[in-house]
Parts: structure tokens; C-alpha cells; sequence
């Protein structure tokens, strides 16, 4: 019997390319005001930057929003600006990009989904991303959620899979991981032991070695409800 349907995010309920592109168009414009250098810079300087933040954080590699302020910081330090005022820019900069990161066009059919789900099931959000389902409005669906950040590893790592299932009391036969992603998503639940929905909304040719396959999230209460029987039967 199905218990936890845990989902992922990013292009599984919404586009994260339109998202994140939106986001940094608008950090950028709120900088160019303030620190006009920063688009000045070359694409290697803004990638150098970057790695090299990396390179002396590493624990931070998983946590990507701390991640994307340390290396605003460092970039407009490394444009002139003292250390401190390049934190507050940075800090500035980043709740521009954060809001407009959660300025979501959901999929089609996804908000009625959700809500027939929560119906049926416990249901929690795991993401590599930033983004926060309460901020979202979200959490009238989702009992709990994690982020990369919250357990130290990204997925197809099954840190965050385990997390869910210990959070919520369930056994991997009593879970469902849904999601877009043949690698984090598939693989790494499947790893964890749980069965997996992969959501394929753009005709991908890929065969990931899923326990179901929709290609509409409308599909996601039958596949679901047909999932919950096989696996009663031993058949999942």
C-alpha cells in the first residue's frame, strides 16, 4: 500500500528554465543600478569567480542558494567594491533573484493533482533546488519537504529519499517517488528502494528504468492508483 508520494519540483510541476531566466534578468537589472562593473565582466571571469568559490567552500557545493550569494559577494568584491558593501549587494541581489524564483507557472493540471493526491496520500517535495513549496503556497498539499541543502547531497544521492521515508514512518514499499529526471529522480529512488513515476511532459525518446511512465500529470491519479495495486499484489 502506497503511504509517502514524495515529488520533485523543478520541470516536474513547472519549467525551471523560464523560472531561473526570468530571476536572474531581474537580479541582474536590480544590480546594473547599483553595480553597473558586474556585466562588464567576461563569461570566463563570471565561471573563474565561481569555481573559485567553489574551490575554497566545497562543503557548500550542495546548497545552492548559499552558493549563489557567496559568489555574488566575491563577484562584485572582485569589481572594486569592499568587502562589506559587496555582502550587502550581494544579500540585495539575491532577494531579487529569490523572489522572482518563486513566481511559478505551474504545468497544466498540476494544482488539481496535487490536491486530488493529498487526498489519498502523505505527499512531500524533494529538490535539488531552491525552491521553497511553502513559499509557494504549496505546503496545503505537502505535509514536508528537503532540499539538497537540508541533508548535504544532491539526488540521484538517496540521502534525501531516505530522509522522506524516515520522516514520514514509511517503508521503500509503501514509497513513490515522482519526477522528471531519468537520473536524480529514477535512479536515485529506485536506489533508495522506492517505486518511481517518471514524468516525461516533452515526448524525451530516453527509456529510464521507471515503475511507471506519464506523459500529463492528469495521468498521475490512475498511474498512481494502479501502482498501489501491483505493489499490494507483489507485482510493483
Amino acid at each position: 500500500m502506497i503511504r509517502l508520494v514524495t515529488f520533485d519540483l523543478d520541470n516536474t510541476l513547472w519549467s525551471v528554465d523560464v523560472v531561473i531566466g526570468r530571476a536572474e534578468r531581474r537580479m541582474r537589472e536590480w544590480l546594473r543600478g547599483r553595480v553597473p562593473e558586474f556585466e562588464q565582466l567576461a563569461k570566463a571571469d563570471h565561471a573563474a569567480i565561481r569555481d573559485g568559490v567553489i574551490a575554497d567552500n566545497p562543503g557548500i557545493v550542495h546548497d545552492i542558494s548559499l552558493l549563489r550569494e557567496r559568489v555574488l559577494a566575491a563577484t562584485i568584491e572582485h569589481c572594486g567594491y569592499p568587502q562589506s558593501k559587496a555582502a550587502e549587494f550581494a544579500a540585495g541581489a539575491f532577494a531579487e533573484f529569490l523572489d522572482w524564483r518563486h513566481r511559478i507557472d505551474f504545468f497544466a493540471g498540476a494544482l488539481d493533482v496535487l490536491e486530488t493526491l493529498s487526498g489519498s496520500y502523505t505527499l512531500a517535495s524533494l529538490t535539488n533546488g531552491n525552491a521553497d513549496f511553502a513559499r509557494l503556497g504549496l505546503d496545503r498539499f505537502f505535509s514536508f519537504g528537503y532540499c539538497a541543502a537540508d541533508v548535504g547531497a544532491s539526488k540521484p544521492d538517496t540521502a534525501m529519499f531516505e530522509r522522506a521515508m524516515l520522516h514520514a514512518g514509511v517503508a521503500p514499499g509503501e514509497a513513490v517517488h515522482i519526477g522528471d529526471h531519468e537520473i536524480d529522480d529514477v535512479q536515485g529512488a529506485t536506489a533508495a528502494g522506492m517505486a518511481t513515476v517518471w514524468v516525461n511532459l516533452v515526448g524525451s525518446h530516453a527509456k529510464p528504468d521507471a515503475t511507471a511512465t506519464v506523459t500529463s500529470l492528469m495521468q498521475l491519479p490512475a498511474a498512481l492508483a494502479d501502482l498501489d495495486s501491483r505493489m499490494a499484489l507483489g507485482n510493483g
